[in-house]
């Protein structure tokens, strides 16, 4: 059956395009007996009016988009959600795109995206050293901020968390727990938030003596991955074995458990554990899991609102870098007997603006 169009609704009305136009656009302007016509016929024919395209003449979108790194970790669900609710309040409308930590995957999505002239774009991307292709979206008048990661670039917003900190919070903990062997389970590198993690970890090493940070590289951030990264902690004998591990996040951490569990290992009186973003499973794992948390839902409505108000300024709009402080989650898997609600969450109130 033919889609029905706009001439074909103002024949059979006996109304001029511009009188249809003005119904569906500016109803007030026209008379209340031909308004009353002209939806009679729009019933009738059960015609509907092509939005998107009407958009896209005027230059400008209802669409936004948030590319993230697995649409499958829960992190990013809250993340998504947060952005979904700033972006309906303004009478848009948020598409989903998951880059499965692929980078020529995350390119597609780009190439679409761009194709479809979004209003704009929520990225995590995939390696933080390439960034020439959202440039060009920029370039195209297409506002960009990037979502769990810092921007260090004047054309475009950011909302992120320190995980340089969060990676000494983690490696701090354990410290105090009495631990000399630690392991760091994730990867790749070339994702920032992995990097920066170990980083903050990194440190606190060094700055105790004694101490050793074993890398235990992984090739997702995902619960299968965490089970491999388990069994190769397992394989060493008890005097070399790492005695606490920290994981680059959560999932990884619950797939290690999974695997010490499964070895005959205690969490933690074998070997303690610590996951980061504190999503809800954390809380309900097993051994319910010490966790640097991170505000997930804040981190995407802050997202969303600077980008709706970037694309609504026409120039005028400073571009901000917003970080917020981690806060560590203290659990059964590092403290033998630790009650879940002694675990501080992050407010947001714990946050400051970098101009």
């Amino acid at each position: 059956m033919a889609k029905t169009g706009i001439k074909e609704v103002a024949r059979r009305a006996g109304v001029s395009l511009g009188t249809v136009s003005n119904v569906l656009n500016r109803p007030d302007t026209v008379s209340p007996h031909t308004r009353k016509r002209v939806l009679e016929v729009i019933a009738e024919l059960g015609y509907v009016r092509n939005d998107s395209a009407r958009h896209l003449r005027a230059g400008r979108s209802r669409t936004v988009a948030i590319v993230v790194l697995d649409v499958s970790n829960p992190f990013f669900t809250d993340v998504v959600r947060g952005a979904e609710s700033v972006v309906e309040e303004a009478g848009g409308m948020l598409v989903v795109c998951n880059s499965g930590e692929n980078p020529s995957r995350e390119g597609r999505h780009l190439d679409l995206l761009e194709e479809q002239r979004v209003r704009g774009l929520l990225i995590t991307p995939v390696d933080s050293g390439r960034y020439e292709r959202l440039e060009r979206l920029v370039e195209r008048g297409i506002p960009v901020v990037l979502v769990d990661r810092g921007s260090g670039q004047a054309n475009r917003c950011s909302v992120a968390v320190d995980d340089v900190l969060g990676g000494r919070l983690a490696a701090a903990h354990l410290i105090e727990c009495g631990h000399r062997q630690i392991a760091f389970v994730g990867g790749p590198f070339a994702i920032k938030q992995v990097s920066d993690r170990h980083a903050g970890a990194a440190a606190v090493i060094a700055e105790n003596a004694g101490s050793s940070l074993q890398i235990v590289d992984t090739p997702s951030l995902s619960v299968p991955a965490g089970r491999e990264a388990a069994e190769k902690i397992c394989s060493e004998p008890a005097g070399v074995r790492p005695t606490a591990v920290f994981c680059a996040n959560d999932l990884l951490a619950l797939g290690v458990l999974q695997g010490l569990t499964a070895a005959g290992l205690r969490v933690p009186d074998d070997v303690a554990l610590v996951g980061y973003d504190d999503i809800d499973f954390a809380a309900a794992a097993a051994v319910p899991l010490t966790s640097v948390g991170q505000p997930r839902e804040l981190l995407g409505r802050t997202a969303a609102q600077l980008l709706l108000e970037e694309s609504e300024d026409d120039g005028r709009h400073g571009h901000r870098h917003v970080v917020f402080q981690p806060q560590l989650v203290i659990r059964q898997s590092t403290v033998s007997g630790a009650a879940t609600a002694s675990g501080r969450r992050p407010s947001q109130r714990q946050a400051h603006q970098r101009r």
